[in-house]
Parts: C-alpha cells; structure tokens; sequence
C-alpha cells in the first residue's frame, strides 16, 4: 500500500450511471476502510477537526475504523453531527477537513468524506442508533424547516434533553435534502428517510405542511402553544433570475423547480405523476454544486446538456468531484460565456439562447476576476430548455410575520454567528436563512450555534 495515495473509491461507469438515476459512487468495502484509515497519521493537533464546521473529532474516528471499530466510530461522529451519511456523501471536504489534512502536504489526504460515509452506512446496515438524552428537562423548542440546519439544532436539542417539534413546509421532511440534491448523489430512501429516523429516534417530533407564517406565526408558537425558544433553519429557497429578454419564455426553469419536480416529485420516473419538461437540449446558466446537478439530472432525462458559465474553469465554485463527474458524463462546457437573451418563437417557446463571450478582467469583491463582455462576440446556442441555477434567497414570509425579527438588505434574517440569536428575544437562526445558499454542512454547523445558543438563554432564564 502507498500512504502517499489515496485508497480508491468504486463508482459506477459514466456511460451506464449517465442512463440511470442510481449513486455514481459505491462507497468503501470494511478492508477498503481500514485500508485507508491505516494512513492517518493521527496528529496531536489536528488540523482536520479544525476546517470541519461542526467539529468531528476525526481523528477518534478513523482510528476506530483502522481498529474494526465501526460501531464505536459511529457514536464519535455522531456526538457533533446528526446526518454523517449525508455529510459522507456532500460535503466539500476538498476545501475543509481534508483540505486541512497534514497528510496531505506531502500526497494526498485521507478520505475523511468517504471514511465518514462508511461508517454510517455501516451503522445504518446494522440498526445501530445515536445515544438519546438520558433526562428531559420539560421545555419545548420549535424548529422551523427539517433541512440540514434544522435537523442538526433539533437533534443537539433533543441530546440536550428538550421537547423538539420540528414544522416543515413541505409533506416531506429534509429540505434541500429531498428537493434540492439528485438520487444519484444521495439516495432519498437508503440514506435521507433513514438519517431523519434517527433524528427522530432521540425524541424529535416532525409536522408536515405546516407553512410558518401562514398556518401559525413564531409569535402564537410562543405566546400560545408554548414553545420557550424558536429556532429558524427554513433556508433560502427564492430563485434569483438573470432579467434579460425572454425569461418568462415556455421551457425556462429555475433550478429550483427543475430539481424539486425530479428530486422530490420523483418526476424522472415515468410512472410518476408529476410532469417534467424532457428537452432535447438544455443550457443551464451557473456553475455552482446545483447548476451541476440539474445538468446531470437534464442528461439523465436524455437531453444534450450544455453549461453556460461566464468565468472560467479555474473559477467554477462547484466541487471539483462534480465537475468533473459531469465532465465524465459528456456535459458540454461553454465557459467565459454570458447569456444575454432567451429566444423563442411565436408560440412562446424557448428555440436558443444568445450569449456573448467573455474575458477576465481585475479580482472583484469575491476575490474571483471580473468577467468582461467580448465587443462584437454574440453568438447563439440551439437549446429548447433552459435552466438558470443563479443562487437563491429566503422567502420573506417568516421575517414579514413575525414581530420584532430584523432582515438585512438581502431579506436574510440577522443573527449572531456564534450562537444563531436573533433581534427578537428567544428566537434563534441559522442556516441559509441567514447566509443566503451556502453548503448542508455550513447549514449544519449553524444549526449546532443555535442549539447552543438555545440552551444557553433557557439555561440562564
């Protein structure tokens, strides 16, 4: 075995996995686990747990996995996050924990990611559930959204000894998790429903299609129905849109409707009732994690699939494992490409899209370099569908009902990063309601803030 490199993981051939809505990565076998957890040197100060935003004592872990201690790594992980499943499968690693690995400085690091992910599948393969609070303390705590943000407050909560109920908007727990990112990615049954039971298996209690801000407001679920403190995870889930001509065209999505109707909706199925738009040829403008998931799902529904992005690749924020999966697949790069209008025909439907080419120009506030138009460079792509995946923002309808919560200029709810508190008293935030789309595991560490901060104020009250 090589230290220097990493243990290889199996995926599935992109030419089959580029027909089918199956997980493209397979995961490590027990003797590829131990394999590549052999190669941790296990430093007295790890750099690792530091870039990991809800603190995983890493290297506790790993060292169990190297001993054939699955079921003990499982109860490490679990006493700081709540969905290892999930974060083994979507978390940027590359640029956190194991972008922080000192193995890594002379080859290549750990598969913290991978490592983190077999162990949960390992615990969930063998019925094995995270350690419930030994007391209640007999207060109750609403959670609003059963995203990533929400289930990881709600499940410290619960450790903590708290009577948790988590209201969800949709009729289905998870958020982003159900709605946002493809099966291929993360398998809603076998990984998602599974990471919420054991949520729910310390205590929480999940409500379903309750619209907070319209089936009841923060201030009755305090005021009324006794709820001592209100944690906000409801995420960012408002499109943004480019306004250029012809976006209210037939065949332009958002990706946030493209992927719902697939992701939670199951539209990629035939026998599914929900109907979803199968073009021939889809441009999706953005370059981020979602842009590369709606390319890869409009590829799986059979369409020839271009991204349009107006920097280049060395600027693309998606992860460098999806670009390149994308890659893989046979998705079309137009890079240092702008769109500058949707064309349609008389009947309103999306027949190309113009778009002019760009170059780099001086870093912008981002710290990325400015895209500059091209004089004289429009040209036009042949497309029938187009997705524009721009980022999202909060819906304002919990902020607009509840008294007393304060919003920045982007509707994003103000809060205290280090604890989640809110300007209104007993109300705590965290997650893309606050930030604006950022990643689950950034969401996750919110939701442990305000866990925090929760017990902190019902302590001191």
């Amino acid at each position: 075995m090589d230290v220097l490199k990493k243990t290889p993981v199996r995926e599935q051939d992109a030419k089959e996995r580029a027909t089918n809505f199956k997980e493209v990565c397979l995961g490590y076998n027990k003797e590829e686990a131990m394999e590549e957890a052999s190669r941790c040197i296990n430093c007295k100060n790890a750099q690792c747990v530091k870039g990991c935003p809800v603190s995983i004592n890493i290297p506790g872990f790993i060292e169990n996995v190297k001993n054939g201690n699955f079921e003990e790594a499982y109860q490490v992980i679990s006493e700081s996050s709540a969905l290892p499943a999930v974060c083994g499968r979507v978390c940027p690693q590359e640029s956190q924990c194991e972008g922080k690995c000192i193995r890594g400085i002379k080859g290549e690091p750990i598969s913290i990611g991978k490592l983190e992910r077999f162990v949960a599948d390992w615990a969930r393969e063998n019925e094995i559930k995270p350690a419930k609070a030994t007391t209640k303390l007999g207060k109750k705590v609403a959670v609003i959204g059963s995203g990533p943000a929400g289930l990881t407050c709600a499940g410290d909560l619960a450790k903590l000894g708290y009577d948790v109920t988590i209201f969800e908007a949709l009729h289905e727990a998870g958020g982003v998790l159900v709605y946002g990112i493809p099966e291929f990615r993360l398998p809603k049954d076998d990984v998602v429903k599974k990471e919420i039971e054991n949520v729910k298996s310390l205590g929480v209690t999940i409500e379903t299609n309750v619209v907070v801000g319209k089936s009841v407001t923060i201030d009755e679920l305090m005021d009324e129905e006794g709820f001592s403190a209100v944690f906000i995870g409801s995420g960012a889930g408002l499109p943004k849109f480019m306004g250029i001509p012809g976006e209210q065209a037939n065949g332009v999505f958002s990706a946030n409707e493209y992927l719902t109707r697939s992701n939670l909706m199951k539209a990629f199925d035939e026998n599914s009732n929900t109907p979803i738009m199968r073009g021939k040829k889809v441009a999706v403008v953005g370059g981020g994690n979602v842009a590369m998931d709606a390319a890869r799902t409009a590829l799986r529904l059979g369409a020839e699939v271009h991204i349009v992005y107006r920097r280049s690749e060395e600027e693309l924020p998606a992860r460098v494992e999806e670009v390149h999966h994308a890659k893989e697949e046979g998705i079309i790069f137009d890079l240092l490409t702008n769109p500058v209008e949707i064309l349609q025909d008389e009947n309103c439907w999306v027949t190309g899209i113009k778009c002019i080419k760009m170059e780099l120009g001086e870093p912008d506030a981002s710290g990325r370099r400015r895209p500059v138009e091209v004089a004289g460079s429009e040209f036009v792509i042949d497309v029938d569908t187009v997705i524009m995946s721009l980022g999202t923002s909060p819906n304002p309808l919990i902020s607009s009902t509840t008294e007393g919560l304060e919003v920045n200029k982007y509707k994003c709810i103000i809060a205290d990063e280090e604890n989640g508190k809110t300007t209104k008293e007993g109300v705590y935030a965290g997650g893309d309601a606050v930030t604006g789309a950022a990643t689950v595991i950034l969401a996750m560490g919110a939701g442990k803030a305000g866990a925090k901060g929760i017990h902190e104020y019902l302590s001191n009250k």
